[in-house]
């Protein structure tokens, strides 16, 4: 591989980065001014300005974090952490002189991680394969994470949406150096899976993102993951409590080590799962950065002109299932216990009980007309993946088509060989494919063959179109038709598939 050196010149200084293949690549460049010490919990703050050429040749650090299974599956393995983590890196295809390219589309990915976990420099975000296949520039981005990310500490003084904040600061800088990298500032896409996705999510109501990209993919998430305000400082207070200092104490908060954070970071999350529906540490709404609840911002235009392509996995909660051992011996009466903890009994119903009967009921019969498992174990999964991820997704192409006729929806049903099957099309099982990086450790989860090898030639292809015109290749999504491609082994467009369980949520979700 041919390492020779590029530059670029940025608003701080010169970028050093590499010639590989014919890519200019800038690993590790700073978008915004290190958050430590008083910059902890601030808005972020422009990058400071260096003489000379900064070495753009290795990655940045990642946000400080304590990965779980699958961000360890993905490769996040011993990479360095530490809270200077606001970079990006950038693959462009590279010609010199007077007939190099300009006004290619521009991908930035947000990794996803739950909100705290993950980081644009793992291996299976490699841009390499997008940006030459589709003569594009892509870009992968960190961002700060968990409780020094999505803290809401209106009291003392602290930014409630800083990673969301972070995302904006580097779409911001994205935008101010397309040309530079031979991308197009006016056609910018932002993709991201699971909480990438549902940053995007709530990127689409923040006024401060508008205009800083033109189409948006999102892959297993949605509008649906912003804490409103009470609820996002009731998990602000458990985090100070858990640090053992005042609430208005802020020089002493900033003082922490980073450690200390994640250590009360974590007594909040095993302290809060019973009680928190959805994340503990997630974007929220704070009256600035997120004014309002973005899937009514969306209702009433916030998104307006922005391509969107929305999707889930078919079997999404299969990943989280596979440390509930209790779910394994699972039965009838397990399933309704777990059913009647939930808050989503529609109106007209008097109580869980009837929505735990209708749930059981509506799935086990779907199911069965498709051939599909029935078990206990099998409908959690099929519940969980649909409340969680599917039914917001659908919520928002509802929404979104209803004003913008550019929307588009995918189901991705392509199996995993993994654990003789047991995962099913699990959640985060597409980012390869989308990727292209398939091959080493990533066949054991996603397999291997020219089947393979086709369906993520046309998945790329897919998004690649969708970025360039903002039309991925099918039909349009409208509440009427539905019109969803299933990526799978059999690719085709479907007019609402699984509409018995769509159905089910209809006033619930």
């Amino acid at each position: 591989m041919s390492q020779a050196g590029v530059r670029i010149e940025t608003r701080s200084g010169v970028l050093a980065g590499r010639l590989e293949e014919g890519l200019a690549v800038f690993r590790g460049v700073p978008y915004a001014r290190a958050p430590v010490g008083p910059l902890r919990w601030r808005e972020p703050e422009r990058e400071p300005a260096w003489s000379g050429a900064r070495d753009a040749g290795r990655f940045g650090p990642m946000a400080p974090q304590r990965p779980g299974v699958l961000m360890r599956m993905l490769g996040i393995n011993g990479a360095a952490t530490d809270e200077d983590c606001l970079t990006l890196n950038a693959w462009a295809p590279h010609a010199s002189g007077a007939g190099a390219r300009r006004g290619r589309p521009v991908l930035v990915w947000l990794h996803g991680g739950g909100f705290t976990a993950g980081a644009g420099s793992l291996p299976v975000y490699d841009g390499r394969h997008l940006a030459w296949r589709g003569d594009a520039v892509v870009v992968t981005v960190n961002y700060r994470l968990g409780a020094l990310g999505f803290l809401a500490l209106a009291e003392a003084g602290v930014a409630a949406n800083a990673g969301l904040l972070d995302q904006i600061a580097a779409l911001a800088w994205v935008r101010e150096h397309a040309e530079r990298l031979g991308g197009d500032p006016d056609n910018v896409t932002v993709f991201g899976e699971s909480a990438g996705a549902m940053s995007i999510g709530a990127l689409l109501g923040a006024p401060a993102a508008r205009g800083l990209f033109r189409r948006a993919v999102l892959q297993s998430g949605a509008a649906h993951n912003v804490s409103p305000a009470a609820g996002a400082e009731r998990i602000a207070a458990s985090f100070r409590r858990a640090t053992g200092l005042a609430a208005a104490d802020l020089a002493s908060l900033r003082a922490l080590s980073a450690e200390a954070a994640l250590d009360a970071q974590q007594r909040v999350v095993d302290e809060s799962w019973k009680t928190v529906e959805g994340l503990a540490f997630q974007p929220s709404v704070d009256g600035a950065a997120i004014p309002q609840a973005p899937l009514d911002a969306v209702s009433a235009g916030a998104a307006d002109g922005v391509s969107l392509l929305v999707g889930t996995n078919r079997d999404e909660w299969s990943l989280f299932a596979l440390p509930d051992a209790k779910l394994r011996r699972l039965d009838e009466a397990g399933l309704v216990r777990r059913l009647l903890r939930s808050p989503l009994a529609a109106p007209g119903e008097s109580g869980p009980q009837p929505f735990a009967d209708r749930a059981i009921e509506c799935y086990r019969a779907a199911r069965a007309a498709r051939g599909l498992p029935i078990e206990p174990r099998d409908l959690w999964i099929a519940l969980q993946s649909d409340r969680v991820f599917r039914i917001p997704a659908v919520r928002l192409a509802e929404r979104q088509s209803a004003r913008e006729p550019r929307t588009y929806a995918y189901l991705f049903d392509w199996p995993s060989p993994a654990l003789g099957g047991a995962l099913g099309s699990c959640h985060g099982l597409e980012v390869p494919f989308v990727f292209g990086t398939l091959g080493g450790a990533t066949a054991q989860l996603v397999g291997e063959g020219g089947q393979v090898a086709r369906l993520a030639a046309r998945i790329q292809d897919a998004w690649l179109a969708f970025a360039r015109s903002g039309d991925p290749g099918w039909p349009a999504y409208d509440a009427a038709a539905r019109s969803t491609m299933v990526l799978g082994r059999d690719c085709g467009v479907a007019a609402d598939p699984m509409a018995e369980e769509r159905r089910f949520w209809e006033g619930r979700l």
